[in-house]
């Protein structure tokens, strides 16, 4: 398998918990807490880690909090380097709440970064050798827009493949530059094109004007319960959302992702990539809270999906 670095310039304590009810000044008392390891990059990490790959994490932690985040990536087994930061490494919380199955999320912006620290992480990624490097998340504050178009420079030095999972200024400057995967939501690609895409034929066609461009060589686009679809030049694949009853959100996109960055570090065809992409992001929204994917659900999830699509994956 080749090998996968992931990158994480904004990463969480992810906490979970259950409340009975959510309400206004009441204290709101929980239960069944849990904390894992989070953040975009991290979150592939331990996807890939899940379903028997490897990958590398780098991230950045510090402050007061910094040491809590390094151990629960120890503790999850994922090999990793971190970047030390003179911030609080931000605690994001997951509720759920049982009297209506809804689900509250409390994400915080994160510590601002500085110029050396910023600089440190790009000095960390030309030290490293590695055939795909996810950078996956949002851009902390002090960070220019063009980060990711920098890590692409240094990708491309070393002949790795950089796939893309963010959104606003820095995915339209990376898009500008090109990259090898990109994977926006619909949200993010009207966005980044300017105008509302309602219909799926308009999705495919701004998608494919995108890989004409030179933006990226595959667009994976993500559409919540509508499924999602893959494009590579002059060809789009759609699959339906799997009906399933959702226990939470979190991470599914970045399940999603990591699964197809597997499939293809283990050299299977982008096709059946994307399957197992949709598979992991499936089985996430299975899991509660910040859990993410089971590898055994993983599995089950793929074989449906090729036998009930199977035209579309012929």
């Amino acid at each position: 398998m080749k090998r996968i670095v992931t990158l994480t310039l904004n990463p969480a304590i992810d906490g979970a918990a259950e409340a009975e009810e959510v309400r206004p000044i009441h204290k709101i008392r929980t239960w069944a807490e849990r904390y894992d390891p989070g953040g975009g990059g991290i979150n592939v990490a331990r996807v890939i880690k899940e379903l028997g790959g490897s990958a590398l994490a780098l991230y950045l932690s510090g402050g007061a909090t910094g040491p809590i985040l390094d151990q629960l990536v120890q503790a999850a087994g994922i090999d990793s380097r971190r970047i030390p930061i003179r911030g609080h490494t931000r605690v994001s919380h997951t509720v759920h709440e049982r009297s209506t199955g809804l689900e509250y999320r409390f994400v915080p912006e994160g510590p601002p970064l500085g110029l050396d620290e910023w600089e440190g992480c790009l000095a960390a990624i030309e030290e490293i050798d590695c055939d795909y490097l996810v950078a996956s998340g949002s851009l902390p504050r002090g960070v220019p827009s063009d980060f990711y178009v920098r890590v692409g420079h240094i990708a491309g030095q070393k002949g790795a493949r950089l796939v893309l999972d963010t959104s606003g200024e820095a995915l339209r400057d990376s898009a500008r530059q090109g990259v090898f995967l990109i994977k926006p939501s619909l949200g993010e690609l009207e966005s980044l094109i300017g105008r509302e895409l309602p219909d799926p034929r308009d999705q495919d066609a701004a998608v494919q004007d995108l890989i004409a461009s030179g933006a990226a060589e595959i667009v994976a686009l993500t559409l919540g319960r509508d499924g999602a679809a893959l494009a590579t030049r002059g060809r789009s694949i759609r699959v339906p959302g799997a009906k399933v009853v959702p226990k939470s959100a979190v991470g599914a996109g970045d399940s999603f992702l990591a699964a197809i960055t597997l499939g293809l570090a283990q050299g299977r065809r982008i096709e059946d990539a994307f399957a197992l992409g949709m598979a992991a992001g499936t089985a996430t929204v299975l899991t509660a809270g910040t859990e993410l994917c089971r590898r055994a659900d993983v599995e089950q999830i793929y074989d449906a999906i090729k036998r009930d699509h199977s035209k579309v994956f012929s």
